[in-house]
């Protein structure tokens, strides 16, 4: 029985990056011995183990057949005698199919190492096609490496676009790669490769239309870029700035978007535009806008539709203060007064919202 580190903790090392999380592969073992030596089993498909200490995740060594379409359509065999070239040459990048055994020595069969120095993102081997989510990690890869996608790989890429793989994909999948590509640093990337591969047609449609005017493109990934370091949502807002509301919600729909994300990317959809033109609001509009989004009951909410709406934007400052003093001093209003002294459910809103008017004239005169 032989144990090797592999896949993203020897990548990320030879990075100089921080290592989250380390996965090993067994060689000549069976489930049954695994156990016997206190690793308890979780894996569902496959045998995988978690160490009786460290919690690590060590896989016995394997191989896989597609059987049928998409991301659940494969067989796999696990057993002793699988070698790890073998199990290595079933991994997606040349970058994730590199070992390190427990005397320290590197296993590279696919010359993943010099990829790596090159800034390359390289498939293993023609099984790469048999697996459309394939397809949208190498754009995730993309966008957190800053790395090329190699030409040959990219043509594969782009014959799986168009034999329809990439229509079997899970929208769960979908979206958990997507998300995860929207937290990089350079999102753009992603979003980038899955345009020139041709699949972002496939699975989101939507944002794919952007491309129709290439100037709409570029800005969108612009600000999608500037928005680093925001909140999810708020990344995914940026997007929904460029979309209709009537997209976005088709777009949340087929992919089973988070409630947060969706709520956000509406609003944005529907508001970003009068955030953006907060400077030169008067102050009803200001009142409308809070009412609209529901500032008042969601201000961190609203924080956020900021972020997405000014991402990007190089003026973006002014602005911004003119809506947080504009709120600050509408919220600081005794609304439950007003209600005391109100006689109906109308009343109450409309002498609520008069007394949020003048909060907000006097804020945005005190400014100007």
């Amino acid at each position: 029985m032989k144990i090797y580190c592999v896949g993203g903790a020897i990548r990320d090392e030879l990075l100089g990056l921080p290592v989250k999380d380390r996965d090993y592969v067994v060689v000549g073992a069976t489930p049954e011995e695994m156990v016997k030596l206190g690793y308890k089993p979780i894996g569902r498909d496959f045998p995988v183990f978690l160490h009786p200490e460290t919690h690590e995740e060590y896989a016995l060594a394997r191989t896989e057949r597609k059987t049928a379409r998409g991301y659940h359509g494969f067989e796999f065999r696990a057993a002793p005698d699988v070698t790890l070239e073998q199990d290595l040459s079933r991994r997606d990048l040349t970058m994730n199919a590199i070992a390190r055994d427990e005397g320290g020595r590197i296993i590279d069969p696919h010359n993943g190492m010099a990829d790596i120095k090159a800034g390359v993102l390289r498939h293993v081997g023609p099984a790469f096609a048999e697996d459309p989510v394939r397809i949208l990690r190498v754009a995730r890869f993309a966008a957190r490496f800053g790395f090329q996608v190699a030409p040959e790989t990219m043509e594969l890429m782009r014959g799986m676009a168009r034999s329809g793989e990439a229509d079997a994909l899970v929208p769960e999948r979908v979206w958990q790669e997507i998300a995860r590509g929207l937290r990089e640093l350079r999102p753009s990337l992603m979003f980038d490769v899955l345009r020139e591969s041709g699949a972002l047609e496939h699975v989101m449609p939507e944002v794919d239309a952007l491309w129709d005017d290439p100037d709409v493109a570029r800005e969108a990934m612009s600000a999608l870029d500037a928005a680093a370091g925001a909140t999810l949502p708020a990344r995914y807002a940026v997007l929904a700035r460029w979309l209709a509301p009537l997209a976005v919600e088709s777009l949340a729909a087929r992919l089973k978007l988070p409630a947060d994300c969706r709520e956000l990317a509406l609003l944005a959809s529907r508001h970003a535009n009068t955030v953006l033109d907060a400077a030169e609001l008067d102050p009803q509009s200001v009142l409308e806008l809070f009412n609209a989004t529901d500032a008042w009951r969601r201000p961190e909410r609203f924080a956020e539709l900021m972020t997405a709406s000014f991402a990007g934007e190089p003026d973006a400052a002014v602005a911004q203060k003119r809506l947080e003093n504009a709120r600050a001093a509408a919220d600081a209003i005794n609304a439950g007064e007003i209600a005391k002294s109100s006689k109906s459910p109308s009343e109450i809103r409309g002498n609520v919202d008069a007394a949020r008017f003048a909060a907000i004239r006097q804020a945005l005169e005190k400014r100007e």
